[in-house]
């Protein structure tokens, strides 16, 4: 075990000394050591439950003849976030939380780890951190937030983004807002829809690393008590057998991830998050793949915000193991890839019975929304290196169009013209100098595509960006574009009024204008660089890599 390391011999007599100061007794120390990483504050909706989820874990590692010991994580909220300075740290901390926990179960080296994550850099960085320690373990989440209500109909946050675009149009007035702000978000969870927090935590159940069910029993809910207990026996099994999460991640995990994102139209940041955690396994999980799964897996599901339904349908639905059950029937899951569970993908398939229950919320694979995926990569002059959009939740008017550009050097700067109503029909409103490097931090911007939508241009007018978007956005919002502008992408050669092409079925994204133009504008540019103030943001700067690479830390 490695907890020998701090528990036995002659020499450790210092050390079981300090372990005995927690109140510890023999018998204990004599059991594997089981950390548990919990992510609970009083800050995030997300995370105010984790102590209860924290005791059932820790109710369970006991159950099975293990010893849990709990420390902290931090996280980040980025609805809080949103729209101000606090969103340049959200994407950094995702790398803080795999170093800390690098930190804590290194320094302290326990035998196995639970993971205690929820809401959108709590999960990847968590996964990330399990496959650099590669010590048996398991991921379970807090759980999806129940949607809310407005105006007698089901409700989320985005329905309050949005709403902030509508009462500047005269479509609802204030005090409207502020009784839909009240209950949107009825209590704890992660935001209801299929935004980054619950694309992650469904994925963690598609590559294996968390029990089926993790992504979907509601928060709320005694089920995901009960699930947390089970995770903490699991974990014991998992240390019996000496299943280490690299076991696990292999490239058909990888394949099939891909695929479940695909098919439930998961968040545009998943193609940030899932090549750093794979790229901790040491597999390589590029652009070009998630666009080769995409073009031949359909979109089964629309969820928030391309949809009127939450993560709550899709639990009624079958869940995450239905999902799988469907793209199962023709060939697009690996069954044979190794679980947390113990068992194959296909067997605990089998043992669940999986299956549809519902196929207006889980599409039959011969009927589905679209027969492509929920994400697409676009390539050509404008992004060479690649941009992603989300295009399950992209209107039809927005799949082809040639807009005239509308650039902005931050997201603020956008934000205030849309709320001016300053942006029109047929407009593509670039803002660039906001990606990883640049941002610096890659800001998610929400408030400008939920104004948009709000002021009912959703159709009418595309959002391009070096950054990122919520997964909450819907419309044409292109991010990630690479190289960003910091780096020298022509995105920051971009000049007002220049005629963009958007051609989302093709893969496309050009900037029409002719070559020798081009050359004398790179000849004159010079890439802005934002001083940052912060120290973390200088360090950060340095360090990370292009989005196009998962915004990974230069290796």
């Amino acid at each position: 075990m490695r907890s020998k390391k701090m528990t036995h011999g002659l020499e450790k007599a210092p050390h079981r000394s300090l372990l005995y100061a927690l109140g510890l007794t023999r018998e204990e120390l004599s059991r594997p050591l089981v950390g548990v990483v919990n992510s609970a504050n009083e800050v995030v909706p997300g995370h105010i439950h984790l102590h209860t989820i924290a005791e059932a874990v820790k109710a369970g590692v006991r159950a099975a003849g293990g010893t849990p010991m709990e420390f902290p994580a931090i996280a980040v909220c980025d609805g809080l976030a949103m729209n101000h300075e606090g969103m340049r740290f959200s994407l950094p901390s995702r790398e803080i939380i795999a170093d800390s926990i690098e930190i804590m179960a290194t320094a302290h080296p326990f035998d196995a780890l639970v993971f205690i994550p929820n809401c959108d850099k709590s999960v990847p960085g968590m996964l990330m951190a399990m496959l650099r320690m590669n010590v048996p373990s398991i991921l379970i989440s807090g759980g999806p937030m129940m949607a809310g209500t407005g105006n007698g109909k089901a409700a989320d946050l985005i329905t309050v983004f949005e709403g902030v675009g509508m009462v500047r149009q005269g479509r609802m007035t204030e005090d409207e807002l502020e009784q839909l702000s009240e209950t949107a978000c009825p209590g704890c969870g992660s935001c209801a829809g299929m935004f980054t927090a619950n694309s992650m935590n469904c994925l963690s159940e598609t590559i294996g690393l968390a029990l089926p069910g993790n992504g979907t029993t509601p928060a709320n809910s005694a089920a995901r008590v009960r699930l947390a207990k089970h995770a903490g026996m699991r974990v014991m099994e998992l240390l019996e057998r000496d299943i280490k999460p690299r076991d696990i991640v292999t490239e058909k995990a990888v394949a099939n991830a891909v695929a479940a994102d695909m098919a439930l139209g998961c968040s545009t940041n998943t193609v940030l998050h899932l090549p750093a955690v794979f790229a901790e396994a040491g597999l390589d999980l590029t652009l070009g793949i998630f666009d080769e799964v995409s073009r031949k897996t359909p979109n089964l599901c629309k969820l928030s915000p391309a949809g009127d339904q939450h993560i709550q349908d899709l639990h009624r639905a079958g869940g995450i193991p239905a999902v799988m059950a469907e793209l199962d029937k023709a060939g697009r899951i690996h069954r044979d890839a190794l679980t947390v569970t113990g068992r194959t993908v296909g067997e605990n398939l089998d043992a669940l019975g999986a299956a549809v229950r519902d196929h207006d919320v889980i599409r039959p694979m011969e009927k589905p929304y679209s027969p492509q995926g929920g994400i697409a990569i676009l390539y050509g002059s404008l992004a060479p290196e690649g941009a992603v959009v989300k295009q399950s939740a992209v209107a039809p008017e927005m799949m082809q169009r040639t807009a005239r550009a509308r650039v902005f050097e931050s997201e603020e700067a956008a934000f205030e013209a849309i709320m001016a109503q300053r942006i029109e029909k047929g407009d593509a409103i670039i803002i660039r100098y906001e990606g990883p490097k640049g941002g610096p931090g890659m800001r998610e911007m929400l408030s400008p595509t939920a104004a948009i939508a709000g002021i009912g241009l959703g159709a009418d007018v595309a959002l391009i960006t070096d950054g990122r978007f919520s997964g909450g956005t819907r419309g044409a919002a292109i991010g990630h574009v690479s190289p960003e502008a910091a780096d020298g992408g022509p995105i920051g050669l971009v000049r007002e009024g220049d005629m963009i092409e958007i051609d989302i079925p093709a893969r496309k994204l050009d900037l029409l204008v002719d070559e020798a133009e081009m050359e004398r504008r790179r000849a004159a540019f010079t890439p802005v660089v934002k001083e940052a103030t912060s120290p973390l943001l200088k360090r950060y700067s340095r360090l990370v890599t292009s989005a196009a690479n998962g915004a990974v830390y230069k290796r």
